[in-house]
């Protein structure tokens, strides 16, 4: 498969999962981006032992990671964000409420211990296959399935109980 059919194939997918981590369409972008120039340049490293969507998802989250210890003191706060705000019409309480939902959610995911939140990211934002899920942690796919229902099970909890103390 030639690069170009790889970015078609997976630029989506990978982008959603960036931006699912991040919570920042600016660095999403940024990070898919830098996420593709990797591969490129490493293409000839992949084995083919997993998944080329599962590879390149592995080297967007070092990607991010690496992102965030550089841009550690940096305000998580994107200037277009706010002005993207300011800017709403007769949705912006809509699109206010969506955001804080999408920040719980972001903050409930990261304040989940491991396996469960990494199994919930790969299913839900890599879009993997519970297969490819325990292939990544040398498991089955019945591991992962009932890791990732754990995850959701976690997930909702905790969603309750923020719905319950407003």
């Amino acid at each position: 498969m030639e690069f170009e059919q790889i970015y078609r194939a997976y630029f989506k997918p990978i982008y959603h999962y960036v931006w699912q981590l991040s919570g920042n369409q600016h660095i999403a972008e940024e990070i898919t981006s830098e996420t593709f120039f990797k591969a490129i340049n490493s293409i000839d490293d992949f084995r083919g032992d997993c998944d080329m969507r599962v590879w390149l998802c592995q080297i967007a989250k070092n990607t991010y990671y690496t992102y965030l210890k550089k841009n550690r003191r940096v305000s998580s706060i994107d200037e277009s964000d706010l002005q993207n705000i300011a800017a709403a019409d007769a949705r912006l309480d809509t699109q206010i409420e969506e955001e804080e939902d999408a920040r719980q959610m972001r903050k409930i995911l990261h304040d989940i211990s491991e396996p469960y939140k990494e199994v919930f990211m790969w299913r839900v934002f890599g879009e993997l296959s519970f297969k490819e899920i325990g292939d990544l942690y040398g498991k089955t796919d019945n591991w992962a399935c009932v890791t990732y229902h754990r995850a959701r099970k976690m997930i909702q909890r905790r969603l309750e109980e923020k719905k319950h103390e407003k």
